[in-house]
């Protein structure tokens, strides 16, 4: 039994430091806001289409569009929430 808690910490662990991102099953909802932000903004910067349609929309360059995104990919949801030390 111990054994197999053993190696099932063993392969989270092993995941958590192969693919960035994975954390743990509850994170802080300010954590998994921002993920959620990131990853929308970073996909839209990778489709050509969906950032062309949002220049075409602002009446904005391409690649102004994708700067503002790059840029906002820093702090997505604003400055992190302060954490209380017990």
């Amino acid at each position: 039994s111990s054994e197999l808690r053993y190696t099932a910490n063993t392969q989270l662990e092993h995941l958590h430091a192969r693919y960035t991102g994975t954390g743990n099953t509850d994170p802080p909802d300010s954590d998994w806001l921002t993920h959620q932000h990131r990853d929308t903004l970073s996909s839209i910067v990778g489709h050509s289409t969906l950032t062309s349609f949002l220049a075409i929309a602002d009446g904005e360059a391409t690649a102004r569009v994708k700067f503002e995104m790059t840029e906002r990919m820093l702090q997505p949801c604003g400055p992190p929430p302060k954490k209380d030390d017990d």
